[in-house]
């Protein structure tokens, strides 16, 4: 087959410089040495967030410049905000909801070890 068949009639893809790719390699190897660093360190109840903020900036940059989001169409770019908000708004609720269990979950738990050391 063609290129022609596919509809691309000579045009490829946008290609980024290599120095780019070379920069936002370099932000993503940092990003994750961050990510090491935070996840030892005890932020005081802020590691989720800490966490989610630093993830999601590598996905930003991995969509926005290895899957060229940034050189697509303004929609696209709208669809991948429209839901990166929503998953944002999930985990808001699965945080506000997380702490009204957690009295059931330690009563059960104590249940378990009280029922473990009844058996040994």
């Amino acid at each position: 087959m063609s290129d022609s068949s596919h509809g691309s009639e000579g045009h490829i893809g946008h290609v980024l410089p290599l120095s780019i790719l070379i920069k936002v390699f370099g932000c993503l190897v940092a990003l994750t040495i961050l990510t090491v660093i935070t996840g030892k360190a005890d932020m005081y109840g802020a590691d989720l967030a800490v966490a989610m903020i630093i993830a999601t900036c590598k996905a930003s940059l991995v969509c926005l410049f290895f899957m060229h989001l940034k050189y697509d169409r303004p929609f696209h770019g709208m669809i991948f905000l429209f839901s990166v908000m929503c998953v944002g708004i999930f985990l808001a609720f699965v945080a506000l909801d997380a702490e009204s269990y957690q009295e059931h979950v330690k009563d059960f738990k104590a249940n378990e070890i009280a029922e473990q050391q009844l058996g040994e």
